[in-house]
């Protein structure tokens, strides 16, 4: 890849504090963020501050440990942070997420921790592609980074899982695997002389699928809101 072609449209130009800034890959962690409000939104009862727990840990186990073992596995964004310091904060952030989790299951249910288990290994296991990358497919990508923040957003506020959570839960794996299928032509033509047409077009999608997703989940709980 030419030096002077940014590997995504939101990486910032490397080095210093923009590394940390382009490691959070702000618009896809903002998107699946966005599944765990959407399975929340629709459970009976909303519950606000689980929610709040909820979104914060999927913020520190997705947006940042997921993304710096990435990093630190094959260095997608080209950020010129440490392996030390990749690993002290995927380390970090996945502990943090887990102790809210198991705050939140304290006060919920304790089935919560077979959520944060999943989540936990998961993270690992797809990003630092262990068992010589069996997980680390699309297959995978769509269900523990569409799918399963809905559900967990779900269950954390119904403590159930029944027919509305499992439509949500397609609905963000579906959306998952657009945005995988976009993502890899984005790369490909990033990456070789491809298609510039094709890339921009790919792009524009992802840009608009990214802008989509938060807004859907700010109608549903803004509606919520009201009732």
């Amino acid at each position: 890849m030419s030096a002077d072609v940014r590997p995504a449209f939101y990486a910032l130009r490397s080095g210093g504090w923009r590394d940390y800034v382009t490691l959070l890959h702000p618009p896809y962690t903002l998107w699946h963020l966005s599944y765990a409000a959407l399975g929340a939104a629709i459970a009976p009862h909303m519950n606000w501050g689980v929610l709040g727990w909820t979104v914060l840990a999927f913020l520190l186990a997705m947006g940042v440990g997921a993304h710096a073992l990435d990093e630190m596995k094959s260095r997608p964004l080209r950020t010129r942070i440490p392996d030390r310091v990749l690993v002290f904060l995927a380390a970090l952030s996945i502990a943090g997420a887990c102790v809210i989790g198991i705050h939140v299951a304290i006060y919920t249910t304790w089935w919560l921790l077979v959520f944060i288990a999943f989540g936990a290994a998961i993270v690992v296991v797809y990003n630092l592609e262990l068992f010589g990358g069996a997980l680390h497919t699309p297959f995978w990508f769509a269900a523990a980074w569409g799918a399963f923040p809905a559900l967990t957003g779900y269950f954390a506020s119904a403590r159930t899982i029944r027919a509305e959570a499992v439509a949500m839960a397609g609905f963000a794996f579906v959306t998952s695997m657009v945005q995988q299928r976009l993502s890899v032509d984005v790369r490909f033509a990033r990456r070789s002389a491809g298609d510039p047409a094709q890339a921009r077009t790919a792009e524009v999608g992802l840009k608009l699928l990214a802008a989509s997703m938060p807004l859907l989940a700010g109608a549903l709980l803004l509606s919520r809101w009201h009732y």
